[in-house]
């Protein structure tokens, strides 16, 4: 069978973790060979792109950011997506050129003919084939993102930069119907699992 790639997109604490772990075990019982990875980090390279990315104290100007995320992707796309795709396999990614799309383009207001420019360049024509879009308030995703603490270095910035992320993400939504599914992320696990499969399914099994 021919390679898919499936991507999930959301704001902090929306879940996508959980749900992918759940479609990827659909999966496997369907007999699909899958390769469940992340970003930035699922390589060694993206490890340390993590580490700087994330941390908290870390400074990083907006621009460079971008930068340092479109070189963690150039390099897993390589490494990572494209072997696991030309092997027939289904690839499911947390995260992918859409949160550069919404976290820097629209959170930190770069030029989106810019952002989209740099993105192209690295991800090399690779985009994916569906994308789920688990949405939901980010006052209610953060508080499960941030625990008793201030998160992360992108989970600790404030509400209105988490907002902005998603009108970016819904307006990319929108834009491309055909490759995206949203998701009510506010509704019980079970409930979301549902909605993803259901999405899948129509595309895939």
């Amino acid at each position: 069978m021919p390679g898919y790639f499936i991507s999930f997109e959301g704001g902090e604490g929306v879940g996508k973790s959980t749900q992918i772990a759940r479609l990827a075990a659909a999966l496997r019982a369907e007999g699909r060979e899958v390769v469940v990875t992340f970003e930035p980090g699922g390589t060694e390279l993206g490890h340390a792109v993590r580490s700087i990315l994330l941390t908290p104290g870390n400074h990083v100007t907006a621009r460079a950011e971008a930068l340092l995320y479109a070189a963690d992707r150039a390099h897993h796309v390589e490494t990572v997506i494209e072997p696991a795709l030309a092997a027939g396999k289904v690839v499911i990614c947390d995260r992918y050129a859409d949160s550069t799309f919404a976290y820097q383009g629209a959170g930190r207001a770069l030029d989106p003919a810019a952002v989209r420019s740099v993105m192209e360049f690295a991800v090399a024509g690779r985009w994916p084939d569906l994308t789920l879009l688990l949405d939901a308030d980010p006052r209610v995703g953060l508080r499960r993102a941030r625990g008793d603490g201030a998160g992360d270095r992108i989970e600790a910035e404030g509400l209105e930069f988490h907002d902005a992320v998603r009108r970016g993400f819904l307006d990319l939504a929108a834009a491309e119907p055909e490759r995206f599914a949203v998701v009510d992320a506010s509704h019980s696990l079970d409930e979301v699992t549902m909605q993803v499969l259901r999405a899948v399914g129509e595309r895939l099994l």
